[in-house]
């Protein structure tokens, strides 16, 4: 039998951090995944640390607290993460969308976010290659972008550094809870590829998409499912952005359960620092397919021309598919499981993994470490699906 203190299932950004987090503490951890690390959405996605998209409230107060430790990061690490703060533009096409960032705008304001209007010349000038059609758009320099594969490649080698014990290629098989009759649920969870029990004080699901069948394995129905999202990659090119981009359409499809916006929901766009565009993407419900389609890719592709019609000239070199973690509300799910006293769940962070990374992991710590949050994360509680489904 494997002990730990604490066992994290689940080798993405949000898996590594809590792993980095906790074994600063001295906690004695131990992380699986069942293929590689960063071989989920988190190698599979741009990386935006995108603070406008973000909701007023629990959203943005972790959002902000993010950005703040990814300035630090690089140091901290001692790798180059590609950190850039760029700043970040969210553009309207019609009067009616850049009403709604004026009114989101305003609230964020008032939680701290330095967002403000730009008028229609403002937005054309602030991007020049942008089609003369947007109405406006709300812009925010604390806005930045990171390289996702190696920031999680990062956080695991840091963790494992120091002390963390890693295994890749061992899926979870079954777990095992004991004492929840009594109230006091425990898990023990069997590793089929480590051929052995691995018995922990804390378990962590960090699965991302795959969370809700992990905490099945436990008895807990998790609503969060997989919610496909197709990027294409453009050659390397000379400096085409100078920040990052969004379409406010991208933004109300991040909030809508609507199938019928999957495929044409908005543009994203991300200059690398080694020149690639990445445009995104799709909101697809198509379970656990990770393919990318001829619909999908000509989708985004028509979406970034229209916007940015020189985008016509660009080679396309490759595309590929990531699966988020979506929730019914659009927020996390982060915080310990009723009945089961040793389960956390740190997952559904959809297409906001990267940018919450951090917080993520420095949260999960400090629940393990001291038993409570530095902030209050109850609206992010496990169970708050079992009470809507009681009301409904």
């Amino acid at each position: 039998m494997i002990k730990t203190d604490v066992l994290i299932i689940g080798g993405g950004i949000i898996g590594c951090s809590i792993a980095y987090y906790l074994v600063k503490e001295g906690v004695k951890t131990v992380l699986v995944e069942k293929d590689d690390i960063a071989s989920g959405a988190s190698g599979a996605c741009d990386g935006f640390i995108f603070l406008q998209s973000k909701k007023s409230g629990i959203h943005l107060e972790m959002a902000l607290k993010s950005a703040g430790i990814y300035a630090n990061l690089t140091a901290e690490l001692g790798c180059d993460l590609e950190y850039r703060r760029c700043g970040g533009m969210i553009f309207a096409e019609s009067q009616e969308e850049l009403s709604y960032l004026c009114e989101l705008s305003e609230k964020q304001q008032k939680n701290g976010l330095e967002v403000k209007i730009l008028s229609e010349a403002e937005t054309r000038s602030k991007v020049p290659g942008l089609a003369s059609h947007p109405r406006g758009a709300t812009y925010c320099p604390q806005d930045a972008q990171v390289n996702p594969i190696l920031t999680t490649l990062a956080l695991a080698g840091a963790a494992s550094k120091k002390g963390a014990r890693i295994f890749t290629g061992t899926a979870i098989s079954e777990m095992e809870v004991v004492g929840r009759r009594q109230g006091k649920g425990r898990i023990i969870a069997n590793s089929v590829a480590a051929k052995d029990k691995i018995k922990a004080d804390f378990v962590i699901n960090a699965a991302g998409a795959e969370a809700s069948g992990i905490a099945g394995m436990a008895g807990f129905d998790l609503p969060i499912i997989p919610r496909r999202g197709q990027i294409l990659v453009t050659e390397p090119l000379p400096k085409v952005l100078d920040c990052l981009l969004m379409s406010a359409g991208y933004l109300a499809a991040k909030f809508c359960r609507d199938d019928d916006m999957s495929i044409d929901c908005g543009v994203t766009l991300e200059q690398t620092a080694a020149g690639n565009i990445l445009i995104g993407s799709t909101r697809e419900f198509v379970g656990y397919n990770k393919r990318t389609t001829y619909e999908g890719m000509t989708s985004i592709a028509a979406n970034a021309i229209k916007f940015f019609p020189q985008f016509k000239n660009f080679k396309i070199i490759r595309s590929f598919a990531g699966l988020r973690p979506y929730t019914p509300d659009g927020l996390p799910v982060l915080g310990y499981v009723n009945g089961i006293r040793n389960l956390i769940i740190a997952s559904g962070h959809e297409g906001d993994g990267i940018a919450l990374a951090p917080i993520t992991g420095k949260l999960v710590a400090e629940l393990v470490v001291s038993g409570a949050a530095s902030i209050d994360i109850s609206e992010l509680s496990p169970n708050r699906f079992a009470a809507e489904r009681q009301q409904t």
